[in-house]
């Protein structure tokens, strides 16, 4: 790396940016041009080292390494950009005396409190456009803005200006209302400003901390960051400021229809227009804005500021808008009760100028727009990348290379290994939590991140903590409740009962993180887990949520009672005790200043402002570019503002980042319209054929019922354990588009004795294979899997040059497979394996069915009567005769009830290859006519085109599947009989699935003509 590289802040935070770093087609070159970074509104990120090449391409226009979308410069933002600097260069000239006196304050390289040069150019442009574009010889834009309004905003008068997080758009914000108020005072006839503003939020959250534009709060931004010259201070006080979450928007029910029950409500409001219980959008308006005054004669026109405004558009309808998933659905119904809210606004009070304020003003997926188009009415961009050169934000470290055998760095895609095996929303967040073991992947990430943090937590202690700063924060983002209970309780610990009966605290799995020592839970907790959403909507936890923080909320509440003797904790609300801990990490003096670790449902919320994060961990899908970077800019805010007095610059900070692969290229120009594709066909379970429904078991693995006797182990007839290269790596290197990399790695595997290997993977067998559930736990087996284990690995190991047995300790991977490997070598040696074995039922999510099944195809497909799905999508390019075959006689066949193709269904039969974990997906499940005086189902699982598919442990699965999983299932007991079978040749398919059928009704006499298996008469008609 070069020089240049190393040290990735090349200029100063207060002046205009003179130098930036060349980003070329394969990323950035090492080479430091001059001048100022044109925009291109994309999110740099560093490209990764594994099997990338830079793509043949030019400069201006290209595809992006990592993206392989447009590079386009953004050309409304640059060109007005360059009058703007013009203007500033000839000395604000063509405004008024009030606001150049503020330009120049603001530019003053003699304040002590200098504003940065990013804030500046944001007000600046607003101020431009407002007093003096289309005068003096320079360009009106004016009409430009308007025709984009008029086309994306109903004509609302919207302009935006992106800065990235952590670059200060409050303190942009108290600028405008400053400009604004001071020259209404100076000038109250004067069309152009006005002294009334409404500030809209997404959550309370911003709402609470942007209370610091009240020119009356004791800390506010004008006072704070010097931003008014004293002779004008007075003239602030003018100001009338309404500050509210765009919740506020929403229409209220009146009084009398409260308590009304819903069928009432619905024969009240039969046939009218417009809900008479329901506020109308001017009384919403009044509401909203009663400290600002009514509408009428002589009112001004309001400013509207609008903060993280890429969650306000106007949606285009979307003729799949039922397609969006949940949280595209609640991103479109945010917007526009946002942006109907403004409208409201503008026709009930008028709407002088909305200013859009947003790291990322882009369109969201489901909005009707190109996901990622940048808003077209944004006049000013200072990038993430111009923020990482100007040393305003911290520099994101993300993975870029690894030992990992896959073509994937793990830990940046860390979702596409872990994303199947991680249970749904809809499981209870309480069930079940005890003893769970994280995926190898995932469990290697938090391990590795952590390695990272301690090292930034050492630091701490040596430089920070003396001196009352608060420790670094190491956050991570679950997808729902249920796994972020799960992450918290193996991060921080959790409460368990010993035989005894006595309740005690067990440790988290990172020590710096964990809230129980000794048995005991700490006074302050270091890991917190919050659900940003729901304390953000300022309504009442959910029970789920609420139950799985009931410790941390307690805990809290006692450390409440200590710091304010005086306050009456009891009306204290937990929704409160939570926000106000999550809203205060990382600040001295506060509840969460002593917080190390967040494990937070979906996303921390905007506006949650520590400075001191240094680590997260995305745990989630992140199928938008805009979440990746929302994600990521949580952790962007610097702890130091310091300069270094040689250069006048700041020093460079670091964030690391895994799980979020962010990179995109957004432009203002009009994407070109897509060729339109065939359309897509539902396939869906149909209302009315609930009688066809098929249920089935969801499972993780099986277990065998062990008794409680000697176990045995034979060395024998172990296949040999080889300790090579995997998926999960031992060493990560992360590293910042610019800056420093960082290389963690597992402490050595040599360095570990096979004692303690052998330890290790008997607890791991333990908890995995031979704990049943919570209350069947049997700890007097780990003696007995300690000496297995030990003579497991002196007889069946095999060591690839450069690795050793302690290997198992610092890869997750392969330590699960070397335990699958000594579980199955004791199971075959424990009598019947067939009568003992036993299903291990999915945790979170045991049962399917297809009732389930909702998706769109492309695929060819056949439509159904017998099943409770509308179709049979058949694989292939153009479709597979084989299961068309088969669907055919599944709709002919009388002893066949009801079948399903197995897409989109879930069912899945894990099973073990080469010391490996996969899951094998079979084509149909077919449900029998059930045998008179029986009340229970029989159901046969069928795989077509054997010989066909690709090449692979196909004898692995068929055996896994008749000897294991239909084995398992039908010792259980709760899901019926259940057979398999396996056609591998059209030429036989009759009596191959004949055979089949009677083979699962062998253990019962068949009701009516045997001759109904006889598959020439069913396709006679029969």
């Amino acid at each position: 790396m070069s020089e240049s590289i190393a040290n990735p802040i090349i200029n100063s935070p207060y002046v205009q940016p003179d130098r930036y770093f060349e980003i070329g087609p394969g990323g950035p070159t090492g080479e430091i041009k001059p001048g100022r970074r044109p925009s291109e509104s994309y999110i740099p990120i560093a490209p990764t080292r594994k099997g990338t090449k830079a793509p043949d391409s030019v400069q201006d226009e290209f595809d992006f390494d990592l993206t392989g979308e447009r590079r386009e410069k953004n050309p409304l933002i640059n060109d007005l950009r360059r009058e703007v600097g013009l203007w500033r260069q000839r000395g604000y000239g063509r405004v008024t005396p009030t606001t150049r006196k503020l330009l120049l304050h603001w530019a003053d390289e003699s304040r002590e409190n200098r504003v940065l040069f990013c804030q500046r150019e944001a007000a600046e442009t607003a101020i431009f456009l407002t007093e003096v574009a289309g005068r003096d010889g320079f360009t009106d834009w004016r009409p430009r803005l308007a025709e984009h309004n008029s086309e994306h905003n109903s004509g609302l008068p919207r302009v935006a200006l992106k800065m990235a997080t952590g670059s200060g758009k409050t303190v942009v914000m108290a600028m405008l209302i400053a400009w604004q108020t001071l020259n209404k005072v100076q000038s109250p006839r004067d069309a152009r400003f006005s002294n009334r503003f409404l500030v809209v939020t997404p959550g309370i959250t911003i709402r609470d901390r942007l209370r610091v534009l009240f020119p009356e709060d004791p800390g506010n931004y004008y006072d704070e960051r010097g931003l008014i010259p004293p002779d004008l201070k007075g003239g602030l006080q003018h100001a009338r400021i309404v500050i509210t979450n765009y919740h506020a928007f929403l229409l209220k029910d009146a009084k009398e229809i409260k308590g009304v029950a819903s069928n009432t409500r619905k024969i009240l409001t039969a046939g009218k227009k417009q809900d008479p219980f329901k506020e109308t959008p001017a009384a919403m308006v009044s509401r909203v804005l009663r400290d600002l005054g009514g509408a009428g004669k002589g009112r001004q026109e309001i400013v509207v500021l609008n903060d993280e405004a890429h969650h306000c558009y106007q949606d285009k309808p979307l003729e799949s808008a039922a397609k969006l998933s949940k949280e595209q659905q609640e991103d479109v119904e945010q917007a526009r009760v946002w942006f109907r809210g403004l409208q409201a606004v503008a026709r009930q009070m008028g709407v002088k100028t909305v200013y859009d304020l947003s790291a990322t003003p882009f369109y969201l997926a489901g909005s009707g727009h190109q996901e990622g188009y940048i808003f077209p009415w944004t006049v000013s961009d200072f990038s993430l990348m111009d923020a990482i050169e100007s040393g305003i934000v911290k520099i994101p470290r993300t993975p870029v290379d690894d030992d990992a055998t896959h073509e994937l760095v793990t830990y940046l895609r860390l979702w596409d290994f872990i994303g199947d095996q991680l249970p749904k929303r809809k499981a209870a967040a309480t069930a079940g939590t005890d003893g769970w073991i994280p995926p190898p992947e995932l469990e290697g990430a938090l391990r590795s991140l952590f390695r990272s943090y301690r090292r930034s937590y050492e630091h701490w202690q040596n430089t920070l903590a003396q001196h009352g700063e608060p420790p670094p924060v190491f956050i991570v983002v679950c997808p729902n409740t249920v796994v972020s209970k799960l992450v918290y309780d193996w991060v921080a610990g959790t409460e368990i009962e010993r035989e005894d009966g006595v309740t005690v605290g067990r440790p988290g799995n990172l020590d710096l993180f964990s809230n129980y020592e000794d048995g005991r839970a700490l006074a302050r907790p270091r890991t917190i887990l919050v659900d940003s959403a729901q304390l953000e909507s300022g309504e009442t936890l959910k029970a789920d949520f609420k139950a799985a923080a009931v410790a941390e909320i307690d805990a809290f509440k006692a450390e409440l009672r200590r710091r304010s003797p005086g306050l009456d904790v009891d009306k204290v609300t937990d929704e409160e005790i939570l926000r106000e801990v999550m809203n205060t990490v990382g600040k001295k003096g506060r509840l969460g200043e002593g917080v190390r670790s967040v494990i937070s449902v979906a996303m921390l919320t905007e506006g949650w402002d520590a400075n001191t994060v240094t680590h997260i961990l995305g745990i989630r899908a992140f199928r938008s570019q805009l979440l990746c970077e929302q994600v990521v800019g949580r952790g962007l805010r610097r702890r130091s503002y310091a300069v270094n007095e040689q250069t006048n610059m700041f020093e460079p900070e670091y964030a690391s980042v895994y799980g979020i692969p962010f990179a995109f290229l957004p432009s203002d120009k009009a994407p070109a319209e897509v060729l339109p594709r065939p359309p897509a066909i539902e396939v869906r379970a149909l209302e009315g054929r609930e009688h066809l429904r098929i249920t089935f078991p969801k499972l993780d693995g099986y277990r065998v019922e062990v008794p409680d006797e000697q176990l045995h182990f034979d060395p024998a007839d172990v296949q040999p354990f080889v300790i090579g290269p995997s998926t999960v790596p031992t060493w990560v290197e992360t590293a910042g588009i610019v800056g420093e990399a960082e290389r963690v790695t597992y402490p050595d595997p040599a360095g570990f004795r096979p004692q303690e290997v052998a330890f290790a993977l008997a607890k791991r067998l333990l908890d995995s294979h031979f704990t049943a559930s919570k209350d069947d736990q049997r700890p007097w087996l780990f003696p007995q899997l300690v000496q297995i284990a030990r003579r497991w690995l002196e007889a069946c190991l095999e060591v690839a040059e450069g690795y050793s047995v302690g290997y198992l300790l610092t890869n997750t991977e392969r330590q699960a497979e070397a335990v699958e490997a000594i579980w199955h070598a004791i199971t075959v040696q424990v009598g019947d394996r067939r009568e003992r074995l036993r299903p291990m039922l999915r945790r979170f999510d045991p049962v399917g069915s297809t009732g389930d099944v909702a998706f769109l195809t492309r695929k060819a497909v056949e439509t159904t009567t017998k099943s409770e799905v509308s179709h049979v999508t058949l694989d292939g390019k153009d479709g597979n005769t084989w299961e068309q075959i088969l669907a055919l006689q599944c709709e002919l066949n009388r002893d066949v009830v009801a079948y399903v193709k197995n897409d989109h269904l879930g069912f899945a039969i894990p099973y073990v290859h080469k010391g490996r974990t996969h899951t094998y997906v079979p084509d149909f499940l077919l449900r029998l006519r059930r045998v008179e005086g029986e009340d229970f189902d029989r159901t046969l699982i069928v795989e077509v085109s054997g010989g066909q598919k690709s090449p692979g442990p196909t004898t692995v699965k068929a055996r896994t599947a008749r000897d294991s999983w239909c084995v398992a299932v039908n010792n259980h007991g709760g899901f019926g009989r259940w057979g398999y079978v396996e056609i591998v040749s059209m030429t036989g398919v009759k009596d191959a699935l004949a055979e089949a059928i009677k083979n699962l009704y062998a253990d019962a006499p068949i009701i009516g003509d045997p001759d109904l298996l006889d598959f020439d008469e069913v396709a006679r008609g029969a």
